[in-house]
């Protein structure tokens, strides 16, 4: 594995920060590599912007901050609007297709997938979301093991919610393994 750069980015209340942190903790704690993760947030806690750098490295990490990412995903338009040109040439770029509409062209794989709905049709939970858009990362990049994933979701919620994020999560899976580079 080489390092791998990602930023994730929405607004408060969408789980942007969990779902980073979520995958960090896989990385470093089930599969044993080394990972950073760095968050900022707007003005408001919940519909402010929110952004969330994630680097995952088999080597040391330096410096957590990301500039340019090679993972993108953006599940605002203002997040979108923000960030799309600091994606690394050939990267991917992976939006949400009922709160972003992707405009500019960006030299990236750009994938926009009907996670939300999904999730709303599926479940009729929007609360699982985020972890339908980790399962879909997954599914596209395979740059952790999804058992990996869903041993550090079941850390983080409660024992109750978990068959929820199970299912948000393979749903996830399932809209991502389509594009997989």
């Amino acid at each position: 594995m080489n390092r791998i750069r990602l930023v994730f980015s929405g607004s408060g209340g969408q789980g942007v920060i969990t779902a980073a942190i979520i995958l960090a903790e896989a990385a470093v704690i089930y599969e044993g590599l080394n990972a950073t993760q760095a968050q900022s947030y707007g003005a408001a806690a919940r519909g402010g912007a929110t952004r969330s750098d994630i680097i995952i490295s088999d080597k040391e990490i330096n410096f957590p901050e990301v500039t340019q990412p090679n993972i993108l995903v953006c599940l605002t338009q203002e997040a979108y609007n923000t960030y799309s040109g600091i994606i690394r040439p050939g990267g991917t770029l992976l939006t949400d297709k009922r709160f972003v509409q992707t405009t500019r062209k960006v030299d990236a794989k750009q994938i926009e997938l009907p996670m939300y709905e999904t999730v709303v049709e599926k479940i009729g939970k929007p609360v699982v979301f985020n972890i339908c858009v980790l399962g879909a990362l997954i599914g596209i990049t395979e740059i952790l093991q999804p058992q990996s994933v869903m041993a550090s979701v079941a850390d983080r919620v409660p024992k109750d919610f978990l068959t929820m994020n199970n299912r948000a999560f393979d749903l996830g899976l399932v809209l991502g393994a389509q594009f997989r580079r």
